[in-house]
C-alpha cells in the first residue's frame, strides 16, 4: 500500500536523496511512501509500473496539475506548459507479467520488461547502442530458432525492434513522448516527460523554500521544525504574511 507523505516525511525523504543517483531517488520517494514494500520488490517494478506510481505519489503530493517550460527548436521561444497528470496516465491494455512471449519471424522469444535494477546497470555507458544490447541481454530470458537456442548478439536487428515494440506496446506508461507546437513560428516537436525527475525538482525547490519559511518562523516564535511543519500551509502562511508586515 502507498500513502502519502507528509510534510516531514517529504523533508527527510529529500535529504536522504541529495546525494543519490536520480534513478535512486525515484527508488527513495516510493520507498518512502511504500513503507510495507520491500526494496527489492520496488526495483523489480516494470518502469512503467514505477512511473504511475510516482505519478499518484506526485499528484498527492502538489496536485493534479504541473506547470513546465520548454524551449522551442525552432525560434527558441520559451513556452509555459500547464498539464494534467490525468493526460500522463496510460492504461496498458493488460497488466504486464514477469514473462512475456513473443513469436516473430521464426524466433520463440521469452522476456521481461526492464527495471530499475536494469537502467542502474547501464547508467554509466556512454554508448547508446551498447547500453541497448546489454540491456536486452539482461531482459531475455530465451531465443530459439530453428530448434537451436540464440543469445541476445545472435538476433537480427528486426527481431530486436519486435522486442522492443512489444515492449512498449505492453508497457506504454515507461515512455511519454509530449508532442509540443510553438504558437509564435509553428514548429512541433516531440520532448519526453520524465516523471522521476520533474517531481524530483519540484520537491528539492519545495524544500528548500519549507525551509527557509520554518527558519523565519522559528527565529521570530521560537517554534520547533515539528511544529512549525505541523501547521497547515494556510496558517503557516499567515504568519509569514504576520512577520513581514
Amino acid at each position: 500500500m502507498m500513502h502519502a507523505l507528509s510534510a516531514p516525511e517529504l523533508l527527510e525523504t529529500w535529504e536522504r536523496g541529495l546525494g543519490q543517483p536520480p534513478l535512486q531517488r525515484a527508488l527513495t520517494l516510493l520507498a518512502a511512501a511504500c513503507a510495507e514494500t520491500p526494496l527489492d520488490v520496488l526495483e523489480h517494478l516494470s518502469l512503467g509500473q514505477r512511473d504511475a506510481r510516482l505519478l499518484m505519489l506526485r499528484e498527492w503530493t502538489f496536485g493534479p496539475q504541473l506547470l513546465s517550460l520548454a524551449t522551442c527548436l525552432g525560434c527558441q521561444e520559451r513556452l509555459e506548459l500547464t498539464l494534467s497528470l490525468a493526460d500522463l496516465r496510460v492504461v496498458p491494455a493488460a497488466e504486464p507479467g514477469e514473462t512475456l512471449s513473443l513469436n516473430v519471424g521464426g524466433y520463440a522469444l521469452r522476456f521481461r520488461l526492464p527495471n530499475s535494477q536494469d537502467l542502474a546497470m547501464i547508467a554509466h555507458q556512454l554508448d547508446v547502442a551498447t547500453a541497448r544490447q546489454f540491456l536486452l541481454g539482461r531482459c531475455l530470458l530465451t531465443a530459439q530458432y530453428d530448434s537451436q537456442q540464440q543469445s541476445a548478439n545472435q538476433l537480427p536487428p528486426q527481431i530486436v525492434d519486435a522486442i522492443v515494440e512489444h515492449m512498449a506496446r505492453t508497457d506504454p506508461q515507461a515512455d511519454i513522448q509530449l508532442s509540443l507546437v510553438c504558437p509564435q513560428c509553428g514548429h512541433q516537436w516531440q520532448v519526453a516527460f520524465d516523471i522521476a525527475s520533474f517531481f524530483w525538482s519540484e520537491i528539492n525547490a519545495w524544500a528548500n523554500r519549507m525551509l527557509r519559511e520554518v527558519h523565519i518562523l522559528a527565529s521570530r516564535y521560537g517554534w520547533s521544525e515539528r511544529d512549525i511543519l505541523a501547521l497547515s500551509p494556510w496558517r503557516r502562511q499567515f504568519y509569514l504574511d504576520v512577520v513581514n508586515t
